[in-house]
């Protein structure tokens, strides 16, 4: 089963945000709450962690582009705890 990384949104006139840093990569193996990408919005750079123990199996924002809050930005699958 496959779990949703989703943008978070962090605070009131909060609309979207950036990728500035993927902290792991396409296979890497991840536990529930470690950060795993840093997000930065009009207010600052935020760390999300992830919802899930697994592995890392897509990536759909990459470092630099945009996306809304509430919007996937990666997928880990927890079958492979």
């Amino acid at each position: 089963m496959s779990t949703k990384l989703i943008l978070p949104k962090w605070g009131m006139g909060i609309e979207e945000g950036t990728v500035s840093r993927w902290l792991k990569a396409i296979g890497d193996r991840v536990e529930q709450g470690e950060p795993i990408v840093e997000i930065e919005t009009a207010k600052a750079i935020q760390e999300v962690e992830s919802p899930a123990s697994g592995v890392l199996t897509r990536i759909l924002l990459a470092e630099g582009e945009t996306a809304p809050v509430n919007s996937e930005i990666a997928e880990i699958d927890d079958s492979q705890r």
